[in-house]
């Protein structure tokens, strides 16, 4: 299908980033163990999601086929937003629910490889504003983004084993705004995109004991590059033609170490998002604009910073059938006060998160996972940014994933 852009707007600032589970626009949850445990879920994966989380990690699962289906609902409460200079501009995002699923295998042995397959969604969701003010730049911002990685671990000896994979991505997304230009005059954006892209991820697992595991995985960054067909409709001067616009899934180093007393496995996690190659946002057309569209050719500093997580995570195997899990993670906004928009209203967070797997017999197990991200209440400082003078609160996330892991 040949992507399509649609644009009518008068705004200068369009950005495919929308609302948020992690820092930015990442979601690291992606299967109930990793929901439950905050995302603290790489040096102990332990099913046929080490397919995704870490891929080196296959070589020690059981020698059987194993294959597990997710499915996790995101509700994104709505933010508020209280202007400092005038209650005009105060306002509301619009509450937010998405069904995601997800799908993990993993093979036998054949001799010391094994080979793994991951369907995801790792970055994206929606962002949407009916109040004036803040509609003028984001009424609708929305991505959505879907990964195939396959992926294969080759078991070096009994204490290391590496892996690799190919991260395939499809990416579409979708951003709607709208504003009065007085006089009667109205202006609109509407704008819808999609693109394939393609990278890659590497895993090293150690086993200094059989208790104690390190491990390290990192995911390249990809630039997602919609482009297609732009309508611009201001007062004046309509553009119709090419356009393009550049986005980036930025890459994730991750660090994890986990040890294993008896019956319990506990996990430290610290992983790196490199949010630094978000550094503009700049479309490009097939020829030079003019009068009230000069300012879609002019390139919208975001200027991110890498941002930080600190995760832990529990499990405990309480008797045959039930695992038990909990985890808490702090995370870092990337976003700095002068870039901040109704788009992405991001701040630092705390996570929470507990769950539980029941094996209902030797080859079928079933797993319920509750997260909630708590996202601190954020004040521009007065002056620092063109648009937002004022505070965001509330948002957050909360997340439910239900699972069902069968081998074979």
């Amino acid at each position: 299908m040949k992507p399509r852009i649609l644009l009518l707007t008068t705004t200068s600032v369009l950005a495919f980033a929308t609302a948020a589970l992690a820092s930015g626009y990442r979601i690291p949850e992606q299967s109930v163990n990793s929901t439950a445990q905050a995302g603290a879920y790489v040096a102990s994966t332990a099913g046929p999601d080490a397919s995704y989380f870490n891929p080196a990690n296959m070589a020690w699962l059981e020698n059987r086929w194993q294959m597990e289906a997710d499915l996790t609902y995101i509700d994104l409460p709505s933010v508020t937003y209280t202007d400092r200079t005038t209650s005009a501009n105060n306002g509301d995002s619009l509450n937010e629910e998405f069904l995601l699923p997800h799908l993990f295998v993993v093979s036998p042995d054949y001799g010391r490889f094994r080979f793994g397959f991951a369907v995801t969604n790792p970055a994206g969701l929606s962002k949407r504003w009916d109040d004036p003010f803040a509609q003028q730049s984001a009424k609708d911002f929305t991505l959505r983004v879907t990964e195939a990685n396959p992926t294969v671990s080759y078991r070096i000896n009994d204490y290391l084993a590496v892996a690799g994979g190919v991260r395939f991505i499809y990416a579409s997304g979708e951003v709607r705004s709208f504003r009065s230009l007085g006089g009667g005059l109205v202006a609109s954006r509407d704008l819808e995109g999609d693109t394939t892209e393609w990278g890659y991820n590497l895993a090293v697992t150690a086993k200094p004991t059989p208790a104690w595991t390190l491990a390290a995985t990192y995911r390249s960054e990809i630039d997602l590059d919609l482009e297609g067909d732009a309508v611009l409709l201001a007062a004046v001067a309509p553009y119709s033609g090419y356009a393009t616009v550049r986005v980036p899934v930025p890459a994730v180093l991750s660090l994890a170490t986990s040890y294993t007393f008896g019956r319990t496995t506990v996990e430290l996690d610290y992983d790196k998002t490199f949010w630094n190659a978000y550094n503009q946002l700049d479309f490009n057309y097939s020829q030079p604009l003019t009068g009230y569209l000069l300012g879609f050719d002019t390139p919208v500093a975001k200027n991110w910073v890498n941002a930080e997580a600190y995760r832990i995570g529990v499990s405990h195997q309480v008797n045959d059938q039930w695992t038990l899990m909990a985890g808490f993670a702090i995370d870092r906004t990337p976003v700095p006060d002068n870039t901040l928009g109704f788009e992405l209203p991001d701040s630092d967070s705390k996570i929470y998160a507990c769950g539980a797997r029941y094996r209902w017999n030797d080859r079928l197990e079933l797993g319920i996972a509750y997260l909630y991200n708590d996202k601190e209440s954020r004040t521009v400082p007065a002056g620092s940014n063109a648009t937002i003078d004022g505070t965001f609160s509330d948002g957050g996330a909360r997340l439910l994933t239900l699972a069902a892991r069968y081998t074979f």
